[in-house]
């Protein structure tokens, strides 16, 4: 058995920063479960294109406000509390906090952790 906690994860290299997030990386490949867990803050009046055509994700929030914009279509998604969402398409979107957001990310395939999102807004393939 496996356990972690955020406390521990905070301030170390498992901690990765972006612009506009702070994503703690708390399951990763290398545990073997076959998904990857982030717990992720997504920063208040930000705007963040993300395209993962490499991994599926599904982003459960469990504070704050926001939306998800898909470009595919540009159908608005208003995020809250409670509510989940699936990347289940690859979908190139656009994710805005309204006010601060806490978001629990799942990531299939799992990340190794290093990742960060290029200029598409994709995380690579890293092998470990």
């Amino acid at each position: 058995m496996k356990v972690v906690k955020l406390e521990d994860v905070i301030g170390t290299e498992n901690e990765v920063k972006g612009e506009n997030w702070i994503s703690r990386r708390l399951l990763f490949k290398k545990d073997g479960m076959g998904y990857s867990v982030n717990d992720t803050i997504i920063k208040a009046g930000t705007e963040t294109h993300i395209w993962y055509q490499n991994h599926l994700e599904a982003v459960y929030c469990i504070e704050g406000e926001g939306e998800v914009e898909t470009l595919s279509d540009g159908k608005i998604w208003p995020i809250k509390a409670g509510t989940i969402y699936a990347l289940d398409k690859h979908d190139e979107h656009l994710l805005r906090g309204k006010t601060d957001m806490r978001m629990v990310c799942v990531f299939n395939p799992p990340l190794t952790g290093k990742e960060t999102h290029d200029e598409n807004g994709v995380y690579p393939i890293v092998e470990e």
